[in-house]
């Protein structure tokens, strides 16, 4: 499977390519819209902010052509802060839009005592017919991040962790898939899952 694993200049992506090979993927590094061409399935890794992340893709004039593919429901993986840019805006860059297709926005974590940002190992709960992404018995996952969504309509809504109450960690809408957590950090449970999400997101 070609895949074109988007790099806008920020963060590290050695860990999600290797995770991707692993999981039986041919990857290219695409810095430009050119490079989006003849791929079967674009990756959206990424940490830092949302602001920086949209600034960096239109930087590199990959944001409108982005949102086309995510759009048009093209085979798309998105984690952590690619999985964010999926809402219609976040709160810590007031008047940056996502690439909005889900509706609300990405909000900082509240809840007394909790420490910010979430740094650790947690449980995810598969949602609906989630199961056959996550093959592995091992249900957790590493996490790294301050910020979430509010929500996502159910329909939508792969797997949940808690952190001072639910939130969606894992979202489908058609080939459109991603993930709040690292799975390239997780080991073999990560793997799977990267392996299981190309497969799906490829079939439809």
């Amino acid at each position: 499977m070609d895949v074109a694993m988007i790099d806008y200049g920020r963060g590290n992506l050695r860990s999600v390519e290797r995770a991707l090979e692993k999981a039986g993927a041919k990857v290219r590094r695409v810095e430009d819209p050119v490079g989006l061409k003849k791929a079967e399935l674009v990756v959206l890794p990424g940490v830092g902010s949302f602001g920086d992340a949209v600034d960096g893709l239109k930087q590199r004039k990959l944001w409108e052509p982005l949102r086309d593919w995510v759009r048009s429901d093209q085979p798309f993986l998105g984690i952590c802060l690619g999985f964010q840019l999926l809402w219609e805006e976040g709160e810590e860059a007031p008047g940056a839009k996502g690439l909005g297709i889900f509706p609300g926005r990405v909000s900082k974590f509240q809840g007394h005592g909790l420490k910010i940002p979430l740094i650790g190992w947690c449980e995810v709960r598969p949602k609906g017919d989630a199961e056959e992404f996550f093959q592995e018995a091992d249900r957790f996952f590493y996490h790294v991040h301050s910020y979430r969504p509010e929500s996502v309509p159910s329909e939508f809504l792969l797997c949940e962790t808690e952190y001072g109450g639910w939130y969606p960690s894992g979202v489908r809408k058609g080939r459109v898939v991603g993930f709040q957590f690292h799975p390239e950090k997780s080991q073999q449970a990560g793997i799977s899952l990267i392996q299981s999400a190309l497969n799906i997101i490829r079939g439809g």
